[in-house]
């Protein structure tokens, strides 16, 4: 179920010990191409990679990271094993998740799929705090892009657990106790969603109800975590309104909410080392927010 890997000092595990959730059987095989960017694309067995701090430094937070690529494929290195060890360094762990992307040809519901990781992500890693010295309540969630998609479903989708399960990561909470978003697709209203990402997930031709409910503006609940959003005013790929809106139904919601806009950035610029701008300030603000959060 879990192996470590002695060049990334890591824990990969599996996500689900046993039959994967909406999974058909074929041919079809995961592919990972190193293009500047570490793209994956076509995941079959849904995983996550632990980077824990050391012990000394650990400060009991975890965030499982969902690299973002538009549910076609995942900006793995980029918006993923990067920020985990950057998180690392602050002492907290980070958990990259190696989601499914939608598939008409390898699931049998694909709009359901990257949701159902998100959350047994989060079971998973809860069942296995204290193993890896976290805090059971100081796990979040974050998502760049289409990945910010995902990580806000999952702070607006969630449930408490199934304390009669006989299996015992069933049994946790999938709720993430805050949440991260980096340029996130939040909406999939057609006047201004990131086309690419709603037609990977639910298609061209949607039922309403699911545009609604992956619209995550309109799925915010009072139990929806404490979040820390951070977006760029040029951003022609997903446009700064899916924050804007996000922003509002938190605050509308009195769900403490910290946003950070930039005036340059345009898109998934990540820890954003190679670039200029204030963009550049976004990890030290979030590690800040994320050292008073209650």
């Amino acid at each position: 179920m879990g192996s470590v890997s002695a060049q990334n000092q890591s824990l990969i595990m599996d996500l689900y010990p046993g039959e994967i959730p909406f999974q058909k059987v074929t041919q079809v095989k995961e592919v990972s191409k190193s293009e500047g960017i570490v793209r994956i694309s076509n995941v079959q067995t849904p995983q996550i990679q632990v980077f824990l701090p050391s012990k000394s430094s650990a400060n009991g937070q975890a965030v499982i990271i969902c690299p973002g690529g538009g549910y076609g494929i995942l900006a793995y290195d980029w918006e993923g094993t990067d920020i985990a060890k950057w998180l690392n360094s602050h002492g907290i762990a980070g958990i990259v998740l190696k989601y499914r992307l939608p598939s008409a040809i390898t699931q049998t519901s694909p709009h359901l799929v990257p949701m159902s990781d998100g959350q047994q992500a989060i079971r998973l890693v809860r069942h296995h705090a204290e193993e890896w010295n976290i805090d059971p309540d100081k796990i979040g969630i974050m998502g760049f892009s289409a990945g910010g998609h995902l990580a806000s479903t999952l702070g607006t989708h969630f449930d408490s657990g199934n304390p009669g399960s006989d299996d015992p990561i069933l049994q946790q909470s999938c709720r993430p106790d805050f949440m991260i978003l980096g340029y996130p697709v939040i909406s999939f209203n057609e006047k201004f969603t990131h086309i690419g990402s709603r037609n990977s997930l639910i298609g061209k031709t949607p039922e309403a109800k699911w545009v609604n409910y992956f619209s995550n503006e309109e799925q915010i609940r009072s139990d929806t975590p404490p979040t820390f959003i951070f977006h760029s005013q040029d951003d022609t790929g997903v446009p700064v309104k899916h924050s804007l809106m996000f922003y509002e139904g938190l605050v509308a919601k009195k769900i403490p909410v910290e946003m950070h806009l930039y005036p340059l950035g345009q898109h998934g610029y990540s820890l954003s080392l190679n670039k200029e701008g204030t963009q550049k300030d976004w990890p030290n603000s979030c590690i800040n927010w994320m050292k008073h959060l209650q």
